[in-house]
């Protein structure tokens, strides 16, 4: 039982003195990167659903 107690206070230091921590406009710059490329790879996705269901749509009413 020491030994979780003697983890947690572990842990609980490293948090606070040894993890450094973003800026607040930091935090928000990487969040504006992240929701941008989220948006990029979103629509890169959907054009290559939308042409792949187009396509196969087009060779199934050649086909039958």
């Amino acid at each position: 039982m020491n030994k979780i107690g003697h983890y947690f206070k572990e842990s609980f230091k490293e948090l606070t003195e040894k993890v450094s921590w973003p800026s607040w406009s930091q935090l928000q710059q990487s969040t504006m990167i992240v929701l941008a490329a989220t948006l990029v790879i979103t629509f890169i996705v959907l054009s290559m659903d939308f042409v792949a269901g187009n396509g196969l749509k087009f060779i199934y009413k050649q086909l039958f």
